[in-house]
């Protein structure tokens, strides 16, 4: 294999691609690279076993051939090269030659056929999405995966498309968060994607990304993303029945600043950390939200008038939970829906329902 390439372009698409590989695995090939030079392409793919990320960039091909590089080593090269050019060779030894200007290395590569094949998919309707649509409903979501429930289903989020509808869902057990789009497919779908595979999905989405396509196979899923290409496994599990988890009726409604109710839960917090942590006592009262916070380090209150309709209540609530469903929303006023101290406090848009977020309340000791 034979072939020079523009060093950026290279780096970059190192750089992406490497988030696929294994940091750790008893098989080297793992840890590494495929790199495959033919018909005037460079592809690179990195694949641990549960996510695979291909890519391929322009490149002069002199001799096409295939070899697996280490990752960790091939990226470090390539970002310290001096020259915009790059020149890599490899010999029937499998060592990899990478030279730049006046600066050579020579490193062991990895034959090609120790790196395991990807999954194929078998064809199906592909489902087409705008990609800052499908960006913004994975950040406005993935916030509320849960990162260490035992219930595999929580750690993904639910794809569930159904009259030309698409919802992102996701739950962790004290928050649920859901964010639908209109969509031009006609069928009905449901999967759910490992919440570390849309991580990297929101991330390769970029504002020149015109559209996203999505192939959905029995166990595998493809997003194809300008020319990257991420193929994940499923989540095989049962995902809860969120709808019967959002309220049907509220006796409380509020219509709020978000930025106003983000700045006030931040100045409570401060009395909160990792080893100190307290619910955060929020009454709605005659038109104001009252929020008090009371720890070992102190004690601090906070108001500010606000719409309110339906009764006032008492509530408390955990302080990260409901600042990350505030921050999520993307909006200058949200409607915030209660139906008393024990209920689950529903946060949507002012206008519309792009998004419903749910925050469970803690219950507040009367020490106040």
């Amino acid at each position: 294999m034979k072939f020079s390439c523009n060093k950026q372009t290279l780096n970059d698409a190192v750089l992406n691609v490497q988030r696929a590989v294994s940091s750790k695995s008893t098989k080297p090939a793992l840890e590494g690279i495929l790199i495959k030079a033919y018909n005037g392409k460079l592809i690179l793919t990195g694949y641990d076993l549960e996510i695979g990320i291909t890519t391929s960039i322009d490149a002069m091909i002199y001799e096409e051939g295939t070899i697996v590089a280490s990752a960790k080593l091939f990226s470090e090269i390539i970002r310290r090269m001096p020259e915009e050019q790059i020149q890599i060779e490899t010999d029937e030894k499998l060592t990899i030659y990478i030279s730049s200007g006046k600066s050579d290395y020579k490193i062991i590569g990895i034959p090609d056929n120790e790196f395991p094949e990807l999954p194929t998919i078998t064809a199906s309707e592909p489902i087409n999405i705008e990609g800052k649509t499908l960006k913004s409903m994975i950040g406005q979501t993935i916030y509320a995966i849960s990162d260490k429930d035992i219930k595999p289903a929580h750690k993904g989020s639910l794809f569930d498309i159904e009259n030309k509808t698409i919802k992102i869902v996701s739950v962790d057990g004290y928050r649920l968060a859901v964010r639908k789009e209109n969509i031009d497919f006609s069928e009905e779908k449901k999967f759910i994607v490992p919440g570390k595979s849309l991580a990297e999905v929101e991330k390769l989405i970029n504002d020149n990304t015109d559209k996203v396509t999505i192939t959905v196979g029995s166990r595998h899923i493809i997003f194809l993303i300008d020319n990257y290409s991420i193929i994940t496994r499923l989540i095989e599990d049962e995902f809860m029945n969120y709808k019967a988890a959002i309220p049907s009726a509220h006796s409380t409604e509020l219509t709020v600043n978000t930025r106003k109710f983000i700045n006030t839960i931040d100045r409570m917090s401060l009395l909160l950390n990792e080893r100190i942590k307290s619910p955060i006592r929020c009454r709605i009262d005659n038109g104001f939200i009252k929020t008090s916070c009371n720890t070992s380090l102190g004690q601090a209150y906070d108001e500010f008038e606000t719409e309110a309709s339906g009764e006032d209540l008492e509530i408390g609530f955990d302080n990260k939970y409901m600042m990350d469903a505030l921050k999520n929303t993307d909006t200058d006023e949200v409607k915030i829906h209660m139906n008393g101290p024990l209920s689950p406090i529903v946060i949507m848009p002012s206008e519309g329902d792009s998004f419903i977020f749910l925050v469970l309340p803690v219950r507040l000791r009367n020490d106040n």
